[in-house]
């Protein structure tokens, strides 16, 4: 009987692996190729006792404690162990969203779909399709744990023991697949993928926030959180691999559960209600605009609450800047200016930039619904009305560029309210708001990037998302690994004057804005051209 229930689950494991394998291949190299650069750069940042040693004041700080976790004793820093303790959460992070994104999709987005219900048409398990997802999973943060290990090992940086870049491998796997068996719990719960991948990334913020505030205070609270265990492995130092026991045993709980609902409900269906809707639509909601911002209104609500609050937290430490990071050779290096800049005005300059990397992506996660859409032939229901393919595009891109004014509007409103009450003396107003706004303009052009691929080539509209991580590490490891001029203006975020450390560059600006104009033109006319994808 049991086995009849995972009948079939080789070859589905295969189907699925195919349909994701760029995806995969894409985010190990990522993963990958950014741990190792990171890691090899730090031997020439933290020179000298004195470098380590300012950095383990820094972490006596609680908004840092608060970012990146418990700090170790100031005996045991050195290149290895500070690496662990600054990359570590931050990875953990990345790889819970890759996790989260993949398992959504193998899941509850194909049981939407209706290729699940095709594939359960054959003779296969009821169970079959759930257990080649999460097959999938194993597989994948398995290789991640290996390739990180072994590549860390290679490194043989000092204090990189080769149990301790195991473990660093492992903790960062293991994580993943916590996260990939709450996408797979919450795949069961909500009847849309839309609400499993919503849960999902809430208790990630939630477990994020949570070890955060026990981490500053309240241990025990902090132990309530799979990141607070995760960071708790002392990695390069103690290398503690209980966390890595204990999140294995509640990943156990995890698939138990799932597949014991998974085995109890219907196809198509879940187990928590969806919200009934009104009977009547409203006039607004009639309309493109309209329904494009009722698909994504929770998104993009939750990023805005996000980066508010990551905004904020960044906000907190304004006031301890010259006592805490004046000495650190590893912030010279990143916040450099003139003599006559303050410390305070280069730190904004840079965590500007970072923030708005951050804020572009749910502002490219809005114009890309088009294409989903698309794909699913939503739109072919809306075209059956008196919609043109302009219309329809239109709002998409309209409302991408009002999310993008909503973010940018949001990181400033967190830096300066925090900031204006931790600081003794006045944090300009304006000066804090045109140092997000200036932004604008690059992250226009994601957007009319992203427009071009959809109209041109829908397919590959992924690849937009390698030129944004390509931007996010010219901006944060450009000026530390010494980059080539040519290699840096590659990036549209180059040619963004770095407020307020730099004055505002109007020619800069209105030629970016044009330039993105063009683009998106571009766009809209291939995507009248072409045939509906489906």
């Amino acid at each position: 009987m049991l086995e009849n229930l995972f009948k079939g689950t080789g070859p589905i494991t295969k189907l699925i692996l195919k349909q994701n394998r760029f995806k995969i291949v894409a985010w190990l190299l990522s993963l990958v190729i950014v741990t190792l650069a990171v890691a090899s750069a730090y031997p020439g940042v933290y020179k000298s006792e004195q470098d380590i040693m300012a950095y383990a004041l820094t972490m006596d700080n609680p908004a840092m404690i608060a970012m990146l976790g418990p700090g170790y004793d100031a005996a045991d820093y050195n290149t290895a162990s500070i690496f662990a303790n600054e990359m570590l959460i931050f990875t953990l992070i990345a790889v819970a969203v890759m996790n989260i994104l993949l398992v959504s999709r193998a899941t509850r987005a194909d049981e939407e779909d209706g290729q699940m219900e095709l594939v359960r048409a054959l003779s296969v398990g009821k169970l079959s399709y759930l257990s080649a997802s999460l097959i999938m999973a194993v597989m994948l943060n398995g290789i991640l744990t290996v390739l990180v290990g072994a590549s860390l090992s290679l490194l043989n940086l000092e204090g990189m023991d080769l149990e301790g870049t195991f473990l660093y491998g492992a903790i960062l796997g293991v994580t993943g697949l916590t996260f990939a068996g709450f996408t797979a719990l919450f795949a069961q719960l909500s009847e849309t993928s839309r609400g499993a991948t919503g849960f999902s990334f809430a208790a990630m913020i939630t477990f994020y926030l949570i070890r955060a505030i026990g981490d500053t205070g309240q241990e025990g609270l902090s132990l309530v959180s799979p990141l607070g265990w995760a960071v708790r492995t002392d990695v390069f130092v103690e290398n503690h691999w209980w966390p890595v026991l204990l999140l294995l045993l509640l990943l156990v709980v995890l698939i138990g559960l799932t597949f014991y609902l998974n085995s109890i409900r219907d196809m198509g269906a879940g187990f928590l209600p969806e919200r009934k809707g009104k009977i009547h639509a409203s006039t607004f909601l009639q309309t493109p605009v309209g329904l494009a911002f009722r698909l994504q209104r929770t998104n993009i609500i939750a990023w805005g609450i996000g980066v508010f609050v990551l905004s904020a937290s960044f906000g907190s430490i304004l006031g301890e800047l010259e006592t805490y990071f004046a000495d650190m050779e590893i912030l010279q290096v990143y916040l450099q200016g003139d003599s006559g800049t303050s410390m305070r005005d280069s730190f904004i300059s840079l965590l500007m930039g970072i923030m708005s990397m951050i804020a572009s992506i749910p502002v490219i996660m809005t114009i890309v619904k088009v294409k989903s859409e698309e794909s699913k032939n939503q739109t072919e229901l809306i075209y059956s009305r008196a919609v043109s393919r302009n219309k329809l595009l239109g709002s998409y891109l309209g409302l991408a560029i009002i999310t993008s004014f909503l973010m940018q509007t949001f990181i400033a409103t967190g830096l300066w309210s925090v900031g204006s009450w931790v600081l003794t003396d006045e944090l300009d107003t304006g000066t804090i708001f045109l140092s997000a706004y200036v932004y604008l303009p690059a992250i226009w052009f994601l957007v009319a990037l992203t427009t071009l691929l959809i109209g041109l080539k829908p397919k590959v509209t992924g690849l937009t998302w390698f030129y944004v991580v390509y931007c996010f590490l010219i901006i944060y490891v450009g000026d530390l690994f010494d980059l080539p001029e040519w290699v840096k203006k590659l990036s549209v975020f180059h040619f963004v004057p770095y407020m307020p450390l730099d004055d505002f560059v109007w020619s800069s600006t209105i030629a970016i804005t044009i330039g993105s104009v063009i683009v998106s033109i571009m766009g809209v006319i291939g995507y009248n051209k072409r045939d509906i994808i489906g």
